[in-house]
């Protein structure tokens, strides 16, 4: 006989087919003719049975013989720790620490199977002959949504929640309190609460609070103090939510190699408390911060060779820019007060496949850099309505919306000359002769003219118009047209001759006017094969099979990533796993950035008009924010049970906590490997540019930047917003492949394959098959480096390691201090060192530069 209760007696016994010690537990002979308790006695094996874990004791079997119930469990030689704090008043802290630790994982254990045991108590904590805890007597456990009325306050109520005294509810944070009962009776040989009768018991935890631990033991450690009288918080929402989070909460060890042992994969909760709580030491931080800033100078330095702000002709900023052409519009004819206008910068791609191809890689920069080139222009357009973006990005383009009949848009160059007007005439004529919107001409018989005494329309002084686009025309010959103008002409002209200020290149105009004035002008820069063979014929788009090969792998991928994603994220939806708090507040920190990036960088109109855009703004932003909430609803669970590490930092800032330490530390880290990886790519670059494998880097999708002001801030909410994109589906495939391939080593190696692959082909459709090996060790090597950082340093490491890259690549550093975008690179350096800062300034965690240990020698 080793104990007997209300429920049975325990036996020593042995199994002797196997040779080893068992323990059977009999129901009472009294109880054995009562149903309700013999099922109870079968209910305990069979929620038993669903637990096992080395800090739980297994149960094996039910039996019956001559009428005598029992269930077989697993001999625990030891005493119960009830016995053992009567015996010895309390442990030592290390050892009750340990102890600690073990109830903690065999009850996360149970909670894990959906399991409440309701009867936490030292009398059912056993301690084997090497100390080890064991947690038994499940047999008041059972899942919570099975307690109802009067079973809720079924236990023993020494060691009751108060809500569960109250008959109100039990949960896992009920069992967490009682787990704070026993932890301070080990912790200090007292029970939190002793009282007399239940009422007395409850009135006590409503209207007291426990003593302090430390009150008895003047060296007790404050966070175990700290994590005890959490447990034993009076309102559930205030007290640890998980047992693996009180774990977690106990000084030393390490809670998530203890979960992942176990087979468990650790909440959000206990990841975010896990890791370490300091950040970086002064020297490093500081070491990192420097390097970041002497990587950021030195990198502008080897990218200004191949980086095309460093070459263009600009003098004139966007605005003047755009007066210019309102200017132009004007000494057109054109000189009634526009309701709305728009500008933007355009690129031409053709012009520059055609300059590699043509004249060698090395060609781009020397042609752009001269005044009358046509490779980057600005376009303009004004009308007499509001000109609404129709575009999912916000914004108005040359064509998006189509122009309305009387409006005037126009091609300058980077020195204000017209390039291209096109004037969309109305749709019909008043008396006069002139164009009405509406056609709707009032003459009446007091003002309307004679026929035969209307003026004829003067001829275009196209020799003027020739200058407003910095052209002689007397250095022109006339030639057929050829292109049809945008809209209806009563007369057509074209020249062809040369550009002085272009490296003297052939150049053809084609120009058409209406009724006296001209609504047509066309300014084509030679590029040979390009030219239009035919009437209405406009350049030819240039696209290789290296470029389309590229374009493919990149859907495959995307499909992949969002196959995996859906499948997954519908898998853990129905198993009930994910951070469903965090991906809500990814996605609506994906919303935010969207909705900022279109009030600050889209085009908008002060008309009703507006709702137009606002609504597509809005279902696009909605859209990304459900992808991300996918994708991280997805993947967040594996790479919490993988890789729990890699979510520590990244789980304290969603919950907030942006002065942690180790906050601050992965992103100064994130920031300092993305320097450090960007200075090896930009040398590889430079010696390429060196070697001329490559030219000037096309970066058309920047030119916003030039528009300075708000759009330049609104690009830096959409670089967040795509860095913790790409961070996001970076994670997602990589994920992928490490469950195709079951080892991370391979998955890393696969994963760089796929990114050097595209590379490769995107460098060779640039600059040829030489280029193209540059093109896969960049991407190769980039790519190689963020899943290290994702899987050695976190998700918020890479995260920062994609915010600082992209500011890299947005940021239009320039030597000269006379071009107009020379403060706009400033402000993105000030912007990505103070990124860095922050990291750097967190990881100290307030501690000073100056180290005391001088002062003390």
């Amino acid at each position: 006989l080793l104990g007997r209760g209300g429920m049975g007696e325990v036996y020593r016994a042995d199994d002797l087919k196997l040779g080893q010690p068992v323990a059977l537990k009999f129901l009472p002979a009294e109880l054995s003719d009562d149903e309700s308790q013999l099922n109870r006695f079968l209910h305990e094996v069979k929620i038993a049975r669903q637990v096992a874990h080395p800090n739980v004791c297994r149960v094996y079997d039910v039996g019956e013989t001559e009428g005598h119930h029992y269930l077989s469990m697993e001999y625990v030689d030891g005493e119960d720790l009830s016995t053992l704090l009567r015996r010895i008043g309390r442990l030592p802290e290390d050892k009750a620490v340990q102890i600690a630790r073990q109830l903690c994982a065999g009850l996360a254990a149970a909670h894990e199977q959906g399991i409440l045991h309701r009867d936490i108590k030292p009398a059912n904590v056993m301690l084997d002959g090497r100390g080890r805890a064991k947690l038994t007597d499940f047999g008041l456990a059972g899942l919570a949504e099975g307690f109802h009325g009067a079973e809720v306050r079924a236990g023993t109520p020494t060691y009751m929640a108060p809500e569960q005294i109250a008959g109100k509810e039990v949960s896992v944070r009920s069992d967490v309190y009682s787990l704070g009962l026993v932890l301070y009776e080990l912790f200090t040989g007292k029970r939190a609460f002793d009282a007399g009768s239940a009422a007395e018991l409850a009135q006590q935890q409503l209207e007291t609070t426990p003593t302090s631990p430390s009150s008895f033991l003047t060296s007790f450690d404050p966070a175990v103090e700290r994590v005890i009288l959490q447990c034993l918080e009076k309102e559930p929402q205030h007290r640890p939510p998980t047992a693996l989070a009180v774990a977690a909460a106990l000084p030393g060890g390490n809670p998530l190699e203890a979960a992942l042992a176990a087979g468990e994969t650790p909440s959000p909760e206990m990841v975010a408390a896990a890791g370490p709580q300091g950040g970086l030491k002064p020297g490093v931080a500081t070491a990192c911060l420097a390097s970041v800033m002497l990587i950021w100078v030195l990198g502008t330095v080897l990218f200004q060779p191949i980086w095309p702000y460093s070459h263009l002709p600009m003098r004139k900023s966007y605005e003047a820019l755009k007066e210019n052409a309102r200017e132009i519009a004007v000494h057109l004819g054109y000189g009634e007060a526009p309701k709305d206008t728009w500008a933007g910068f355009g690129f031409d791609f053709t012009e520059y496949v055609y300059l590699i191809q043509e004249h060698g890689v090395t060609a781009v920069a020397d042609h752009i850099s001269q005044p009358g080139q046509s490779m980057y222009w600005m376009d303009y357009r004004q009308d007499n309505g509001p000109i609404v973006p129709l575009a999912l990005n916000g914004r108005v383009s040359w064509n998006s919306p189509p122009p309305d009949a009387g409006e005037v848009a126009m091609e300058v160059d980077l020195q204000g000359r017209l390039n291209v007007l096109r004037v969309t005439p109305s749709r019909k004529e008043d008396s006069g002769g002139n164009s009405s919107e509406d056609g709707e001409a009032e003459a009446t018989e007091t003002d309307a003219p004679e026929p035969e005494t209307a003026a004829e329309p003067a001829n275009v002084d196209w020799a003027e118009v020739f200058e407003l686009a910095g052209l002689d025309i007397t250095q022109f010959e006339s030639a057929t047209p050829t292109v049809r103008p945008f809209g209806f002409a009563d007369e057509r002209l074209a020249w062809t001759g040369t550009i002085p200020d272009y490296n003297d290149r052939a150049a053809r105009v084609e120009t058409a006017s209406l009724e006296g004035k001209p609504i047509f002008f066309y300014k084509m820069i030679s590029s040979d094969s390009l030219w239009p063979s035919e009437a209405g014929q406009t350049q030819a788009q240039l696209g290789t099979s290296f470029f389309i090969a590229a374009l493919l792998l990149l859907v495959v991928v995307g499909l992949l990533v969002l196959g995996g994603a859906l499948f997954l994220a519908v898998r853990n939806l129905k198993l009930g796993r994910g951070d469903r708090k965090g991906a809500f507040r990814i996605a609506a920190f994906v919303f935010l950035m969207r909705s900022l990036h279109w009030a600050l960088a889209g085009d908008h109109v002060g008309h009703p008009a507006e709702i137009a855009p606002l609504v597509m703004a809005i279902c696009g932003a909605t859209t990304l924010a459900l992808l991300a909430w996918i994708i991280y609803v997805a993947c967040e669970p594996y790479v919490r049970r993988l890789w729990p590490e890699a979510m520590v930092s990244w789980t304290r800032v969603l919950s907030a906590r942006f002065r942690d330490p180790l906050v601050g530390r992965d992103v100064l880290l994130g920031c300092t490997i993305a320097s450090l990886v960007g200075l090896v790519q930009l040398t590889a670059f430079w010696i390429a540019a060196k070697m001329e494998l490559i030219g000037v880097v096309p970066m058309q999708q920047y030119l916003v930047l030039l528009r300075g002001g708000r759009y330049a801030v609104g690009q830096v909410f959409w670089s967040f917003l795509t860095s913790a994109a790409l961070a996001l589906g970076i994670m997602m495939l990589f994920l992928i492949l490490r469950m195709i391939c079951r080892k991370t080593a391979i998955a890393t190696v696969v994963f760089c394959l796929f990114g050097g692959a595209f590379g490769a082909l995107q460098f060779t459709g640039l600059w040829g098959a030489s280029a193209g090996v540059l093109g896969f060790f960049v991407q190769a090597v980039g790519l190689g480096f963020m899943v290290w950082v994702l899987v050695r340093f976190g998700l918020l490491a890479l995260v920062a390691f994609m915010i600082y890259s992209n500011l890299g690549n947005i940021t239009p550093l320039t030597f000269d201090v006379s071009a107009p975008f020379f403060g706009l690179g400033l402000f993105y350096t000030a912007l990505a060192f103070a990124l860095a800062a922050y990291g750097w300034h967190t990881s100290l965690a307030g501690r000073s530069l100056m180290q005391d240990s001088l002062l003390k020698t």
